[in-house]
């Protein structure tokens, strides 16, 4: 099965080997009919600690590295 890459921006980069990376994805309301925008953070491995604030990074699924983390950071 093929592993699912996002790409979303890093908002946090405080913690070591580490950085929450929120995802914003659009889709129609069923009823409404109105685009609605919602967002998610996920908390991702970067082994370089290479990503900072602001960036846009892409992440992709990956074996849980520790109890929150289940994706890393695409170089």
């Amino acid at each position: 099965m093929p592993k699912r890459i996002l790409q979303g921006k890093v908002v946090s980069d405080s913690r070591d080997k580490t950085v929450t990376v929120l995802v914003e994805r659009r889709f129609t309301h069923p009823m409404m009919k109105k685009t609605v925008r919602k967002t998610k953070k996920y908390t991702a491995h970067d082994a370089e600690n290479r990503a900072r604030i602001g960036d846009s990074v892409r992440i992709q699924e990956c074996a849980p590295v520790s109890r929150t983390k289940r994706w890393e950071v695409l170089a």
